[in-house]
């Protein structure tokens, strides 16, 4: 026996396109005594599609519903598409009557009435006969809004990724050699940041587990070159990083808030864990507290060069600290073996995309182990509920910052790390 799928009833996140297709595809043997009605509510005026617009017109072949004559689709359009049995036609036709008079003062409706009901307002499908006409249009419903998708996430990832590259006159090796005499002696302690990795569990409030310490790239730049696009080459933005390392170690070394007591994080090249100044670093940390203390590497530098990796990662292992791969992408994760590689811990990039084909995405992340995973630049709740659907417990962020400063148990948290 012929069985509906859910009711459209259902929360639009479920898809209703790809549960048009499917529903589509199930009345193949079934089509003799079916028909449907698309009601192109998307060619409404904005203000007669509103959500209350909207709720009042799907609920109004909520009793055919409710009688198992008909099924409803709310489109991502707004757009209504009904299927329904031959036998209720009478009653479907008084719902798009009692809809039209609804939007009666809209152009869509007006411009209907003048042309004699050229199907404006509403398109209707005898399946018998036009089974494949409706088959082809719920197809290209689901391409459209899976297009439209694809956009979307294309563009929330490009913002989560930061601002575009500024834009300036380019970087140049003199430009490279006066920055890095200016760093020599600028003060650079006032742009030093600090972001909370905490644990989240359950409803539980973020307990900080460990503080990432660096420098404002940003704001460097804003401060000693503000002109100058630091982008437009990336072998010479490496060289400037390197510098700043050194710069960040020398500082720790000098600093007297116990910052070097652990739980902190520093961003480091791999060329700069066997310097002398990472030397003199390592001998003023506290041989207990090394392993609280992580040491988060880029991939690209990794790869670039995997054998110095390999070199440092062993010394830094013998030494007690932790190492994380830093700003991984899911799509990226099937290249990069934390395993094999040895890395301890890993940051992914939250972004939107993550909650498609979650199972597929589950699995692959349980492959490498939840626990050893951080989600990192989260900026909303969405994060943290995909995060714990997961399995995963540590988080950083914009949002993970604003709960840490809400809760007033860790007021002050920020001034320095966990002694």
């Amino acid at each position: 026996m012929f069985n509906p799928p859910p009711t459209a009833s259902q929360p639009r996140s479920a898809g209703q396109e790809n549960l048009l297709l499917d529903y589509v595809h199930r009345l193949e043997r079934h089509r003799q005594d079916r028909k449907a009605v698309h009601v192109h509510l998307s060619g409404l005026q904005p203000q007669n599609r509103r959500e209350h617009h909207m709720r009042i017109a799907g609920n109004t072949f909520e009793n055919l519903v409710k009688l198992m004559q008909a099924q409803v689709f709310t489109l991502a359009n707004s757009d209504l598409m009904v299927i329904f049995k031959a036998q209720a036609q009478d009653e479907m036709e008084a719902a798009v009557v009692k809809l039209r008079f609804l939007f009666s003062d809209d152009p869509l409706v007006l411009e209907e009435q003048h042309s004699g009901g050229g199907g404006n307002f509403s398109t209707w499908y005898a399946l018998d006969r036009e089974y494949e006409v409706l088959l082809t249009l719920a197809q290209k419903m689901v391409q459209d809004e899976a297009a439209k998708r694809a956009a979307t996430n294309s563009k929330a990832s490009a913002a989560s990724r930061g601002p575009q590259k500024p834009s300036g006159s380019p970087f140049t090796p003199e430009l490279l050699a006066r920055v890095e005499n200016s760093l020599g002696q600028a003060d650079l302690a006032n742009l030093m940041r600090r972001q909370a990795i905490c644990a989240m569990v359950g409803k539980a409030p973020p307990q900080p587990v460990f503080h990432e310490l660096f420098i404002s790239i940003a704001d460097l730049r804003q401060t000693l070159f503000p002109s100058v696009n630091v982008n437009s080459s990336p072998w010479l933005f490496q060289q400037l990083t390197e510098t700043l390392d050194r710069r960040v170690l020398s500082m720790l070394n000098k600093h007297d808030d116990r910052t070097l007591e652990g739980d902190i994080s520093i961003n480091l090249n791999v060329s700069t864990i066997l310097t002398p100044e990472f030397l003199v670093f390592d001998d003023n940390v506290k041989a207990g507290m090394r392993g609280t203390i992580v040491l988060e590497l880029q991939k690209v530098d990794i790869f670039a060069d995997l054998g110095a990796y390999l070199f440092a990662r062993d010394f830094a292992h013998d030494r007690g600290y932790r190492i994380c791969i830093d700003g991984l992408t899911f799509h990226q994760l099937p290249f990069v073996d934390r395993e094999r590689l040895g890395a301890d811990l890993i940051k992914l990039i939250w972004d939107r995309s993550l909650t498609e084909e979650k199972d597929k995405k589950t699995e692959a992340l349980r492959r490498i182990g939840v626990t050893r995973i951080i989600m990192c630049r989260c900026d909303d709740q969405a994060a943290v509920d995909f995060g714990h659907s997961v399995g995963i417990t540590l988080f950083q962020g914009r949002h993970i910052e604003s709960l840490v400063q809400g809760d007033p148990r860790k007021k002050g948290l920020r001034a320095r790390p966990r002694p």
